[in-house]
């Protein structure tokens, strides 16, 4: 039944895609990508690319990050935590993390600086456009871009004097302030915007032991301060500070899997960050410019929870887990421009170096230690890299890149256990781009990701081993962007195919009957295939409407879990959903009204690679409608207004003395809101 939906939903995109009438000749979409080593018009990218953009954003400040980018094909996410903050593409990702160091599938750089794997901090206040690129980027981003990376743009600073501010209220006790300004401090010079963004929400739980409906609140601050400086005519330097202070509760999970909790004690979930960003352009002569970036962050979280889920009846425990994040990036390129081509104009080209260092200092604190269990975990990556745009005619472009990588790490705990370990590691592309006319591009892409392989601090009593290796990814992609009916639909429809070697696998391993430990080990091979589809389409000023679809077969093709001694070939990975789709529309009228609303929905998936429990599949509802006037608007919104149950994350252990049973955790109910904005 899977396999004919998935090759009926190809065939109906494929004829959807291929009927469409062409008009005449024109331009296409001005949206712009940015996360390539050149600036490029999104129908002109090659690769599976979903941008978000401002009209998408505009009333959603208050969506938890991850649920917004899930609504894009193969985008998944989960939870564990204070709300949903884990994503996976293509069913590659991070679910959780507890005492293991973790190098990320899914990367995050949010205004040139490096937010893998703290994605708490993300904010949607003051973003210009969200940029989702699936499948291995290893020759820009290297080791932290296996299943692909995703690319968050604030507003610039301008050269206009301006501000925007908002207000929303709505139930669960929520409210959010924001304000942003942009002023020039010395015009057509040095230029500045400055944003501050509060969010507040009891959450959506009730804990009955404690008496209280703010276990699991959301309490979240982010301040940023953008300048850029036009140092002369041909050197441009950016500059970006950002502080982000989040303390969630942390207080989901209990016996019936309902959101009434009994716990006596609650956990946090929170992340204070602290980071920099500085980005230097300067035009050394006609032939070429040098882009210099650099970032720092530091960043301390807080994990913890109440570990019996309860006042202690069956067994009484917490767990904390006190991180201390340190990361530096510095990466300098050379970029040709339309002198420096070489062979006769034919070739652009791009060169650089890139170095990191990171950090992470854990402290564990759990009921049952005699004492904390401490570690550090030192990563140090040097990399250098390339890329060649070859124009072979005027409608035919290859595109070949390398990325060599030295990977270090180190590791000590205060069990004594200590591991280092350094790797070499290669990145690849290579691509054919067909540009049949200003409508259609047609594209072939083939690449090679990586993942850096790792230690896992278990018990020798365990007689698990400690080491996994590093896995590799050989990926394809096959696709159309296209425009059609006068420049008023937009589509892009990608076919992807990918083997995986030595695939790292999260799972996990009781050490009593109510505890388990998460161990990462290694699937010897696995398969994925699938399509990303979309298409916007405006018949008329008035009306916009837009449809997403990800299609996804994924398959361990060779997987002895060393864990429960069980051959899982032919299994799906974990956080893999066969289907997911997002339709919406957008209508104005009367002049100054307007209409949103959205469906989006995703097939049922494993929560663990450790046990078969499934999620079920569902579909929310959203919608909000806008009144504005002048400067002003006043926007009221609903989200999952039908009120669907759905679930986030899922374990499957004996917490309670009573066998093995899941438990789950319930996405957002309904949400209903009202945000006042006014620019000036």
């Amino acid at each position: 039944m899977t396999n004919n939906i998935f090759k009926t939903s190809l065939i109906a995109t494929m004829a959807l895609f291929s009927t469409a009438s062409f008009g005449e000749e024109i331009n296409l979409d001005p949206i712009v990508v940015g996360a390539d080593f050149r600036e490029q018009n999104l129908s002109q990218v090659s690769g599976s690319v979903t941008v978000i953009g401002e009209e998408k954003l505009y009333d959603k400040a208050t969506v938890p990050f991850a649920e917004l980018v899930g609504s894009t094909p193969n985008v998944n996410f989960s939870s564990g935590a204070s709300k949903a903050k884990y994503i996976q593409i293509r069913g590659m990702g991070e679910r959780g993390q507890f005492e293991t160091p973790i190098n990320p599938s899914v990367g995050m750089v949010i205004d040139g600086i490096d937010f893998s794997n703290i994605s708490l901090g993300a904010s949607l206040f003051d973003i210009k456009q969200i940029e989702v690129l699936r499948g291995p980027q290893g020759t820009k981003f290297g080791a932290n871009a296996l299943a692909g990376v995703i690319f968050v743009e604030s507003n610039e600073p301008t050269n206009d004097a301006n501000g925007h501010i908002e207000a929303t209220v709505g139930n669960y006790n929520t409210k959010a302030i924001g304000i942003a300004m942009n002023t020039p401090l010395i015009e057509d010079k040095l230029l500045a915007r400055f944003s501050l963004y509060k969010n507040s929400s009891d959450g959506y739980i009730t804990n009955a032991y404690l008496g209280r409906n703010d276990t699991n609140k959301i309490d979240e601050l982010t301040a940023k301060a953008k300048f850029k400086w036009f140092v002369s005519d041909n050197h441009t330097i950016d500059l970006t500070l950002m502080h982000v202070d989040i303390d969630n509760g942390y207080d989901v999970f209990n016996e019936f899997n309902t959101r009434t909790t009994y716990s006596d004690q609650p956990g946090k979930d929170t992340q204070k960050t602290d980071a920099i960003a500085i980005k230097s352009v300067y035009q050394v002569q006609s032939i070429y410019h040098i882009e210099s970036r650099a970032s720092y962050s530091n960043s301390d979280l807080e994990y913890s929870y109440d570990e019996d889920w309860s006042d202690g009846g069956y067994y009484s425990s917490s767990d904390q887990y006190l991180r201390d994040k340190e990361q530096l990036d510095l990466d300098v390129r050379l970029v040709s421009d339309e002198d420096g081509k070489l062979f006769n104009g034919s070739t652009a080209w791009t060169v650089g170096a890139y170095y990191k260092k990171y950090t992470s200092d854990l402290v564990r604190n759990n009921t049952y230690f005699t004492a904390p269990f401490l570690s550090t975990y030192d990563a140090e990556s040097i990399a250098v890299y390339g890329q060649l745009d070859i124009s072979l005619t005027d409608k035919w472009l290859l595109i070949a890149g390398f990325r060599g990588e030295q990977w270090k790490t180190d590791y000590s705990d205060s069990d004594n256990t200590t591991f280092d370990d350094s790797e070499n590691l290669v990145g690849a592309k290579v691509g054919i781009e067909y540009h049949a006319s200003s409508e259609q591009l047609f594209y072939v892409t083939l690449a090679r990701g990586y993942k850096p392989g790792g230690f896992n601090p278990v018990t020798d009593t365990s007689g698990l081993p400690k080491q996994y290796n590093t896995e590799t990814l050989w990926n394809i992609d096959a696709g159309l962007n296209s425009t059609y009916l006068n420049n008023k639909l937009h589509s892009r429809i990608n076919f992807f195919y990918g083997k995986r070697k030595d695939q790292q696998v999260g799972t996990s391993y009781v050490t009593q009957s109510y505890k388990y430990t998460d161990y990462i080990t290694n699937a010897e091979k696995g398969t994925y295939y699938g399509l990303e589809g979309s298409i916007d389409y405006s018949p008329t000023e008035e009306l916009m409407l837009y449809a997403n679809l990800g299609l996804l077969q994924a398959k361990f093709d060779t997987f002895y879990n060393p864990v429960d001694h069980v051959s899982k070939d032919g299994r799906t990975p974990a956080q893999s959903p066969e289907y997911q789709y997002s339709v919406g529309v957008t209508y104005s009228f009367m002049d100054n009204w307007r209409f949103k609303s959205s469906l989006d929905g995703r097939g049922s998936y494993y929560f663990s690679n450790s046990h078969d429990q499934k999620s079920d599949s569902y579909a929310l509802l959203n919608a909000s409608l806008e009144y504005f006037s002048g400067d002003w608007s006043a926007v009221v919104w609903g989200r999952n207004l039908t009120d669907t149950e759905y679930h986030t994350r899922g374990y499957y252990f004996d917490n309670f003395g009573t066998g093995e049973a899941l438990y789950t955790q319930l996405g957002d109910p309904r949400t209903i809101g009202l945000t006042l904005s006014y620019d000036f």
